[in-house]
């Protein structure tokens, strides 16, 4: 896959076809929709601009704490228009490689929030319970917002009894508006890792390519038609490398400039926020046209 880098100063046509050829964009959302409870005054422009242009869209998440109907409410209580077939988060990647890759284990015990069981119950998962006795074929770990040290005792129990483990994402820390710090799966992953002496089997969720070409699958999609737009560097953009998208980083989120700029490679494009993008994406297809 091609380089294209967009700073200021080099002329827009560097860039051009490659905008032009977008389809659709895998949306992240906390950091780059919103942040925290926050909607950031240019997403709605912006989403109507997707909308006016024909480009297509998917809300990408790694937080596998809420369910897709909670997504989807969330996002209409900030004013998004969302359905349920627009969200693609973590546990949707988790569940696909789970029916992919190991079609037998069906009994799973899961340390994540109430909503994530019942998400993997309605995919057709038994959900084992807390007990020494009720023995699942594997654990999956997630962000536990509800965690309870019980529960991290009894998934550490079934892993170091050799069940195989699967992290839903890597994240360390879930971004937020407010005076806290969220730690979010990934540190709860190497937790479990410390005490058993054994790591995941894999972990889903974004940077893993697979979180691109589900949504590739869904849309019929070519992999230089997608856009992955994010703010962070070691998930989003590793994944839009990763899967041969387009690497698209805003600043409203984690990533500085200079932390963006000294990235090998650098993403692909540099914008302050999504509605920079928008005026880039209205402008090229003006270009292209010409």
């Amino acid at each position: 896959m091609g380089l294209f880098v967009f700073t200021q100063g080099l002329p827009k046509a560097v860039g051009v076809h490659r905008l032009a050829n977008i389809k659709h964009l895998a949306l992240d959302l906390d950091g780059t929709i919103y942040l925290g409870g926050r909607l950031f005054e240019w997403t709605l422009p912006f989403l109507d601009r997707l909308k006016a242009l024909g480009i297509g869209r998917t809300f990408l998440t790694n937080n596998s704490s809420r369910s897709t109907e909670q997504y989807v409410h969330h996002l209409r209580e900030m004013g998004i228009p969302a359905t349920a077939d627009e969200i693609y988060s973590s546990t949707h990647s988790t569940i696909d490689y789970l029916r992919a890759r190991r079609p037998a284990p069906r009994r799973v015990y899961v340390m994540g929030t109430p909503a994530l069981r019942e998400e993997f119950a309605a995919a057709g998962f038994e959900v084992a319970g807390e007990g020494a006795t009720d023995e699942p074929d594997l654990v999956i770990v997630a962000f536990d917002t509800t965690l309870e040290y019980p529960r991290v005792c009894r998934a550490a129990w079934w892993i170091s009894r050799g069940k195989p483990f699967i992290a839903t994402h890597p994240d360390k820390v879930c971004p937020t508006d407010k005076l806290t710090f969220l730690v979010d799966c990934g540190a709860m992953t190497q937790m479990l890792a410390h005490a058993t002496g054994r790591q995941p089997e894999a972990v889903l969720g974004k940077p893993n390519p697979q979180m691109l070409t589900g949504i590739l699958r869904r849309h019929g999609l070519a992999a230089n038609q997608l856009g992955m737009v994010g703010d962070r560097l070691y998930t989003d953009m590793a994944l839009a490398r990763a899967a041969g998208a387009m690497g698209i980083l805003v600043l409203s989120g984690e990533a500085t400039r200079e932390e963006a700029e000294a990235m090998k490679p650098a993403p692909d494009l540099i914008v302050a926020h999504v509605g920079e993008l928008s005026e880039k994406l209205a402008g090229d297809r003006e270009v292209s046209r010409c």
